[in-house]
């Protein structure tokens, strides 16, 4: 039976040196950071035997060592096949346009950016956006209504191009 105390007390004691040692042994923070996330969430699994065992923190060095062990490895297949195909090809930079439609849509509010991006780059109709978001279908539409507002007056001079370009046609 695993005993949630005494995991809370072994991870406080030693998650600080196991992110030193990934860190050690990757070179990456982040890659350390997942490594040794990916370590305790095994001890846990395990935690009753691993409790039990007369170092449990040497058990999760050797974790993190086999799981970054693994990740070189793949990392290792992923360069050779790199090297087969070449690199990929450049990204162009983003337009203007585009850099500002960001800017305004961190300044929309959350729903109301989830229903525009399921509306507009997925093409889902209202109906089906209010069964995925689990709401009402007025509230869908209400949530789109103001979304589309708050860019019109975050953007008022890509507005008016638009319009400008919806009558021209």
């Amino acid at each position: 039976m695993r005993d949630a105390q005494s995991f809370d007390d072994f991870y406080r004691g030693t998650v600080r040196r196991m992110v030193r040692y990934g860190y050690a042994v990757t070179g990456d923070h982040n890659e350390a950071q997942d490594l040794v996330q990916e370590a305790y969430a095994r001890a846990w699994r395990q935690w009753g035997r691993l409790s039990a065992h007369p170092a449990p923190e040497a058990w999760l060095r050797l974790v993190v060592s086999r799981l970054a062990t693994d990740r070189w490895r793949r990392l290792g297949g992923l360069r050779g096949a790199l090297r087969l195909a070449g690199p990929p090809p450049p990204v162009p930079p983003p337009n203007e346009d585009s850099v500002l439609l960001v800017q305004a849509l961190r300044q929309v509010p959350a729903t109301h950016r989830r229903v525009l991006a399921l509306h507009y780059l997925f093409d889902m109709p209202v109906e089906e956006i209010a069964r995925e978001v689990d709401v009402p279908v007025g509230t869908v539409k209400s949530w789109l209504s103001r979304g589309r507002a708050r860019l019109a007056a975050l953007l008022p001079d890509l507005a008016v191009v638009e319009l400008e370009a919806t009558d021209v046609a």
